[in-house]
């Protein structure tokens, strides 16, 4: 994605939604054309910043950025992302050289390639990749620029550099050098951390303390890279301003890919469990109805029965085996009520040996019965004695 103008994030023209990046460029408050270029085109990330005029710094930037965008590599390679700064080095000197632009144009550039948790970098200049991990920001490269060797030699603080009258000069470049190199970083990042690609525009306007701060402040990406450039405009807007901001999410995305794999594995291997112990709960009931009985009482008799007694949700388990021919009239009444409910057994055998019991008694029973009545039968037979007048006893 390329920019040239300014522009300002809004509810409306993003339509409330976050972003994993954000980037905006501007003119500034005294240049009157904006010499910056920017790509965002994830995986890569670039911030050019041109020089040598009007006609010639956008030019130049431009040319190395779209040349970067179509040789980068496709993934976080080291080796590819720096041949592709190469490249674009070799087209802006050609391009001084041809009708494209002038003699002596040039940019700085710093380029980026996030994969997952690794972080690439090639930077020829002074634009700048920062980092903030776990809320503290940390300056990734290194300026090339004569501020950051009088620096580094202690020559200057780094307050004095900002209003340095030789704060603009730079010691390496793409389009002048046709051996240039870039200076490669790799680094490991994670989950949560914020990188920031931004043009000396930036960087000259705000110290790194305020950077940190609305790096930290602000959430969404498109929002802070805004704000950025509003305060550097507030700060002055001495040179044309450029800002990326990317969240890494890292593997974050793998990983919530890979909870939900599991969590739907979880549920299938509980929906599974939960299947096998319902047939083996069903199994184990029908292995048990069809290898338990009970006696209960059939059209009037003893009978033995397949399964359990009584019903579940109106569903009988049982079915009639055998029927005896033991009346369950024979028996005693609370034999008889205890037949009416069903009285399990273990088994089939258990029922046979238990209606053999109920025979005998029935028999025994009826035995009685008949001997009783046979009492009864012959006591008639020798005659009957009755009260006559005055309680005597008379025989018929």
């Amino acid at each position: 994605m390329m920019a040239k103008k300014s522009y300002t994030s809004t509810q409306h023209t993003r339509k409330g939604h976050l972003t994993p990046f954000g980037s905006r460029t501007d003119v500034g408050c005294l240049r009157d054309h904006n010499e910056d270029s920017l790509a965002v085109s994830p995986p890569l990330y670039v911030v050019a910043d041109g020089m040598g005029g009007h006609a010639a710094g956008e030019v130049a930037s431009e040319i190395a950025v779209n040349t970067i965008v179509a040789a980068a590599p496709a993934h976080a390679d080291a080796q590819g992302l720096a041949d592709a700064v190469v490249e674009a080095n070799r087209e802006v000197i050609e391009a001084s050289h041809d009708e494209r632009g002038r003699e002596g144009m040039g940019c700085t550039v710093t380029a980026a390639l996030l994969e997952g948790e690794r972080l690439v970098i090639a930077q020829v200049g002074d634009s700048r990749a920062y980092l903030m991990h776990k809320g503290e920001l940390q300056q990734v490269t290194r300026d090339h620029s004569l501020m950051a060797e009088l620096i580094e030699a202690g020559d200057i603080t780094p307050e004095e550099a900002r209003v340095h009258p030789k704060r603009s000069v730079i010691t390496r470049a793409l389009g002048s050098d046709p051996l240039m190199q870039p200076d490669i970083y790799e680094l490991n990042v994670e989950a949560g951390d914020r990188l920031l690609l931004c043009s000396d525009g930036l960087s000259t306007m705000l110290t790194d303390d305020r950077i940190a701060d609305t790096l930290g402040r602000i959430g969404d990406a498109q929002r802070c890279a805004s704000q950025l450039v509003n305060e550097a405009i507030e700060a002055g807007g001495y040179d044309n301003i450029t800002v990326i901001v990317v969240d890494i999410d890292g593997f974050k995305e793998k990983h919530r890919k890979k909870a939900a794999v599991k969590t739907k594995l979880s549920v299938l291997l509980c929906i599974l469990l939960l299947v096998a112990v319902a047939a083996g709960a069903v199994f184990a009931g029908k292995a048990y109805v069809e290898n338990s009985a009970y006696l209960g009482i059939h059209q009037g008799k003893v009978a033995i029965f397949r399964g359990v007694p009584g019903e579940v949700l109106g569903q009988s388990f049982s079915q009639l085996e055998r029927q005896t021919d033991v009346s369950a009239g024979d028996l005693q009444p609370g034999t008889i009520n205890r037949l009416n409910s069903g009285i399990p057994v273990d088994n089939l055998a258990a029922a046979e040996a238990l209606v053999e019991t109920y025979k005998q008694e029935a028999q025994t029973r009826t035995g009685k019965t008949a001997e009783s009545d046979e009492d009864a039968d012959g006591k008639s037979a020798n005659g009957e004695q009755t009260e006559g007048p005055g309680g005597e006893s008379a025989a018929q």
